[in-house]
């Protein structure tokens, strides 16, 4: 259960926050985001009670104002319309706003709207998931628009790859993951509900993020032991392995840099060895001494 603390929510929304918060549960929002908004709702009651507005004064220009002044009041969450629409669509039913002619919807955000409606109630994703799904894919949404209208029905799988080698460029594999797993589920709802004539979801190219493309671990010292005791060094392949092994081991050196080593790179004296890296840098491992 959200909780309500009456003594800030005393004005014009105050029949109706506890109602609202349990709206905001049944829709499928968590209690922590029920309770932020409540939060919200708490301060537009106060500012409403002290500008003197009712709740059938609550228009568009109205709303405006209070935005503009929650906005200069340094706030920066809550500050747009959208952060007021559960709100408004809850108490529409109710018959307590003002009524208003609709503006033509936003096909950029009624779309989005849509699918977001369909994770919540067909899905059953969280609300902090679900608004995480429909900010990733609203940009793909905005380049099908022409003019007031989305193309849904001329998207090609090259659309699909192009926007997301743009989306992705310069991100990590995890947030580049995420991008390509939302526009995945779009394409589906999209092919679905019949907005489009055939599922491009497979047109979502992969993220190269393989388990093994990091550094690699090294071997414990249990391993290490086992591995030089395979080394037969009573041969001259095994005592040729053994050094190999030992070079690797010890010093870190890159294989190519061990098979670039030759007799003369080695101070058997002062027990140093000369190593060529990439590049052609060279330093001396064994001694803190410069190279003769």
């Amino acid at each position: 259960m959200v909780k309500v603390l009456r003594s800030f929510v005393r004005g014009p929304l105050e029949p109706h926050i506890t109602g609202f918060a349990e709206h905001l549960l049944r829709q499928g929002y968590t209690q922590s985001s029920a309770e932020q908004h409540v939060c919200f709702l708490a301060h537009l009651d106060r500012w409403m009670r002290a500008e003197g507005v009712g709740l059938d004064g609550l228009t568009r220009p109205v709303i405006e104002r209070y935005l503009e002044k929650r906005c200069a009041a340094g706030y920066v969450e809550y500050r747009s319309l959208k952060a007021l629409r559960p709100l408004l669509d809850y108490l529409a039913p109710l018959g307590v706003l003002p009524v208003e002619e609709d503006d033509p919807p936003d096909p950029v955000e009624d779309l989005p709207g849509r699918y977001h409606d369909y994770l919540i109630h067909e899905r059953g994703l969280t609300e902090g998931t679900t608004r995480g799904y429909v900010d990733l894919v609203r940009p793909f949404v905005a380049t099908r628009l022409h003019g007031e209208v989305l193309d849904l029905a001329g998207i090609t799988a090259g659309d699909v790859t192009g926007f997301v080698l743009s989306a992705c460029l310069g991100r990590v594999v995890g947030s580049a993951k995420l991008i390509v797993c939302a526009l995945r589920s779009l394409l589906r709802w999209l092919h679905l509900t019949r907005q489009v004539p055939t599922s491009l979801a497979s047109a979502v190219p992969p993220v190269a993020g393989w388990r093994l493309s990091s550094l690699p671990k090294g071997l414990e010292p249990g391993e290490l032991r086992r591995l030089l005791g395979a080394c037969d060094r009573r041969t001259p392949t095994g005592r040729r392995d053994y050094a190999i092994l030992l070079l690797l081991s010890r010093l870190g050196l890159r294989a190519g840099e061990v098979a670039r080593l030759g007799l003369d790179d080695i101070d058997w004296r002062r027990g140093e060895i000369t190593i060529v890296g990439k590049a052609g840098a060279v330093r001396v491992n064994g001694s803190s001494d410069p190279p003769p």
